[in-house]
């Protein structure tokens, strides 16, 4: 009886961790529709077992083997019949353990309702239990109870309130002295955290986590623990960590299983590891392909390979980590266009699938291998055999009763017809995957139907039509904004591929339906709000989490400041289409230029690797004069007639990596600069425009003179920052210096939080990427990641709420070689919080930066807007040296007034 019991206890205990370990466990690059709980918990420890126990663990095993076997609709009935059983033995706290699984089915089959009706009911249960002697049964129970609410809090946007319910969790597990579970909670507060954007909180709490488990002796728990760390990490955009914490939890697995060959469950772990491994290396493919960095993603994809590999061979008694592995090695093959290699593969993974029974996990799989099949029709492959997996997969999901994979399953059969032309078939089906998807409330399956859909119905010339389905999209693709990534952990390494086009192609949809250029005046407005939506999406993806801010009315502001139009090119494939807002009423225009856009991209990555050359001038000059013809010809006829002398960009794509400044009217032999006070817009979530007229300046200037070698990266001497520092210092009224061994990350908060500085004024090394990682400024003893910029710059506490009206960022400069290297300075101006901000895209250790920046805040001091005084700055440096490099690299964000 005693061993009965206790084998009981270890049944549930396993059961419970599959369900919320799901997620780690499972290949990053399945599509949306088949990404499971991101929650981790601790096994829930059972008690006093009923009194027909052989019943009662023939239940359990059922029910667990049918949820590893993702059969979840039957799983959810065992569940029930163990609850059931459980409750008319008054065994209460078996009852709330097979309920809290029951609640997590539930989720996976998004039941919502039931999910939240039946977790709360297992907490009802044991907060009325009051059997002292199981106290601490009881307490374990309930804080699994309470990690399964967070869970479900956190996947229905509650984040905050997830956050409360885990930290409630904590104490307990804290009391119990639970090291394993108290792991796992932290990590999923950490992820809360993170998407509330408390970077810093997050930060601490996940290398608080990484410290305490380094410390600890080498065991299944700490091999476990970093696993779920460095899973977690890849999630939030920390590669390099992930990589390196991966590698550690294998060491431990590896070291763990050397002690205890006769261990089968350690050969489980390393695989598990090795196969996290290479997809972290699979993210980094796709990152340093986004950088424009093919060396670094092929050495990436080498790795991967290997680790895949490595993972499938050492799982080989494992078989659905092999084939996990093996998908995963063949979705890497495909998209490296390796197909010879990837040939290889597919007799080994037919077998493996064919001899799998039907559950999710099968339908994932062969839908998994459906679509890297699909992706070599021109290699052999024939569209009828992908089509036939695709149909058994229909049919499996039917039988499952699973409607979310049965939609996920149409259409991506639907998607196979479209590519083979078949479009009548696409569309019916497409059709049918999106009732599955909206009957469960799926929108971020529902999405993707609703493209394609819209691209079928633009391929039979039905565009009304088309554009209607673009529409739903990307209605959809808003709603699901605070959770998109979170959803889908793979989407922010494919944002490019996967959400960015649905924004694109709805635009120039919406814009084909235009007559002329100034009639049905609501499609331009809409496809100037869906450019702006996607520029808020880019910085959520590049965040990982949405960026709260509140939303500037810019129609208000142009009319109230007469003077000023607000520009928007959208980049198309075959055009680039430029919408103008000028005062006046209804006066939105639109002009196009026909230039494709690999043409107009080529023009811009050669400008912006010419301009930080001094001796590129002619080429400069030509290139820039190439961009004004395409950009600012078109529309300029406009401007005099309105007056306008300031001109806002909010611009598209990589022309947000240059300075508009620089464009070159050839035939009146002028820089833009010379003719409009110029600034530009990330995305309109700004904080509302304030004038400096009526504001003291009170800066707080800080500085990194010397060399300096932190991270592993070397930092040049800036010889002239004491220079430009003592300008500032000159030009204002009342100021605070930080100077290299005083410019520390403690000391700047220390000031921001003491002085209300209207101005903040860093003259130091600092680079924008669209790599999160490699954005950072520069302090005296650490590299200041863009991330903490939010609760460092935003630190001033409930006495002191004035905001940073100007953040100023002297010799930072765009990666060099990122085509998206903006988006990273676009995302400082975001997070910091100020009003305005003013950069540079590439570094100039001259003279003329202090005579610029002396030039600057005495305009401001003047009472001028800072978009004059910017623009009167620059003019007085072009007229001391007319080469573009020394005037041209300064750019302001944001408030222009």
């Amino acid at each position: 009886m005693k061993n009965l019991k206790y084998l009981l206890l270890l049944l549930l205990t396993a059961f419970l961790c599959v369900l919320l370990s799901g997620f780690y466990n499972y290949p990053i690059f399945l599509t949306t529709a088949f990404t499971t709980s991101k929650i981790l918990s601790s096994p829930v420890v059972a008690t006093k077992p009923a009194v027909n126990q052989t019943q009662i663990l023939s239940l359990v095993q059922q029910s667990q083997a049918l949820y590893e076997g993702g059969q979840f609709v039957e799983a959810v009935q065992l569940l029930k019949k163990a609850a059931d059983e459980f409750k008319a033995t008054n065994n209460v706290l078996n009852e709330a353990i097979a309920l809290t699984n029951l609640s997590l089915a539930y989720q996976q089959l998004g039941q919502w309702l039931e999910a939240n009706q039946t977790i709360s009911q297992t907490i009802k249960l044991l907060q009325t239990l009051k059997d002292s002697d199981s106290s601490q049964e009881q307490s374990q129970i309930f804080a699994q109870a309470l990690d399964v609410r967070g869970g479900l809090e956190l996947a229905q946007g509650q984040t905050e309130v997830a956050l409360s319910t885990w930290q409630s969790a904590a104490k307990i597990y804290q009391h119990l002295d639970d090291i394993s579970a108290l792991i796992r909670n932290h990590i999923n507060q950490a992820q809360a955290m993170q998407a509330l954007g408390n970077y810093l909180q997050a930060d601490h709490t996940l290398t608080s986590l990484r410290e305490n488990l380094q410390k600890q002796p080498d065991s299944p728990v700490k091999a476990r623990g970093l696993y779920s760390l460095g899973n977690v990490l890849r999630s939030l955009g920390y590669l390099s960590d992930s990589h390196k914490i991966l590698e550690e939890s294998y060491s431990v697995a590896v070291q763990v299983g050397s002690a205890m060959p006769t261990a089968g469950g350690y050969a489980i772990a390393q695989s598990n590891a090795l196969l996290s491994l290479g997809n972290t290396a699979r993210a980094q493919t796709s990152a340093q392909l986004s950088l424009g960095n093919s060396s670094s993603a092929k050495d990436y994809t080498k790795r991967a390979i290997q680790y895949y590999q490595q993972a499938a061979l050492i799982a080989s008694a494992t078989p659905t980590v092999r084939l996990q592995a093996q998908l995963n090695l063949l979705r890497l093959l495909v998209e490296q266009e390796e197909f010879s290699t990837a040939k290889a593969l597919l007799p080994q993974i037919q077998s493996q699938i064919d001899n799998l029974p039907p559950s999710r996990t099968a339908v994932n799989y062969r839908i998994n291998f459906a679509q890297s099949l699909s992706k070599m029709i021109q290699n052999e492959v024939q569209p009828k055999d992908v089509a036939k997996m695709l149909a058994q997969a229909v049919q499996d999901a039917k039988s499952l009763k699973d409607q979310r994979t049965e939609s996920y399953a149409l259409g991506t059969l639907g998607e196979l017809y479209e590519q083979t032309g078949q479009l009548s078939d696409a569309k019916a089906l497409t059709q049918q995957a999106l009732v599955e998807a909206e009957s469960i409330d799926a929108q971020d399956i529902a999405y993707q139907w609703h493209w394609q859909m819209g691209r079928i119905l633009q391929k039979q010339s039905n565009i009304s039509a088309a554009t209607d389905a673009y529409s739903r999209a990307y209605n959809a693709l808003k709603s699901l904004r605070n959770d998109l990534v979170a959803i889908n952990p793979d989407v922010q390494f494919s944002f490019r591929e996967s959400i960015e086009p649905v924004y694109r192609q709805y635009v120039d949809l919406l814009l084909q339906l235009q007559e002329n250029t100034i009639q049905k005046p609501d499609n331009l407005i809409q496809a100037r709000q869906v450019i702006e939506s996607l520029q808020l999406a880019e910085l959520d993806n590049f965040f990982r989490s949405p960026c709260l801010l509140p939303r500037v009315d810019l129609d208000k502001l142009v009319e109230k400041e007469k003077s000023t139009a607000v520009i928007y090119p959208i980049i198309l494939d075959n055009r680039l289409e430029i919408i103008t807002r000028l005062p006046g009423q209804d006066t939105i225009y639109r002009k196009t230029t026909k230039v494709p856009k690999d043409v107009l991209e080529k023009t811009v990555e050669q400008l912006q690797k010419d301009l930080p050359v001094a001796s590129r001038e002619p080429d400069v000059k030509q290139r820039s004069q190439q961009l004004y013809d395409w950009l600012i010809k078109p529309i300029e006829s406009d401007f005099a007639n309105k007056g306008i002398t300031s001109l806002v960009f909010v611009l598209d794509g990589s022309l947000r990596n240059i300075p508009m400044a620089i464009l070159y009217d050839q035939q009146q032999q002028k820089y833009l600069i010379e003719k409009y006070a110029i600034s530009l817009m990330p995305g309109l979530q700004l904080l509302a425009p304030k004038s400096l007229h009526n504001v003291r300046l009170n800066v707080l200037i800080a500085g990194v003179e010397q060399e300096r070698l932190i991270e592993g990266k070397s930092f040049s001497e800036l010889s002239n920052v004491t220079q430009e520092l003592k300008q500032v210092q000159s030009s204002v009224k009342s100021s605070k210096e930080l100077l290299n061994q005083k410019f520390t990350k403690a000391n700047l908060q220390k000031q921001i939080q003491s002085t209300p500085f209207s101005v903040v004024h860093l003259a130091t090394h600092g680079q924008f990427s669209s790599d999160i990682e490699q954005t950072y400024i520069l302090t005296w003893d650490s590299l200041l990641k863009v991330k903490e910029l939010d609760s460092l710059l935003r630190a001033r506490g409930e006495s002191r709420p004035e905001t940073i009206e100007l953040l100023v960022l002297s010799a930072c400069k765009t990666a060099t070689g990122d085509k998206r290297a903006a988006l990273g300075l676009a995302g400082v101006a975001v997070r910091a919080g100020a009003r305005s901000t003013l950069a540079t895209l590439w570094t100039i250790d001259d003279e003329s930066t202090s005579d610029f920046m002396g030039e600057f805040y005495r305009q401001l001091d003047a009472g001028v807007t800072k978009a004059k005084a910017l623009q009167r700055a620059q003019l007085a440096i072009l007229a001391k040296e007319n080469r573009p490099y020394f005037w041209a690299p300064y750019v302001l964000l944001g408030n222009w007034l």
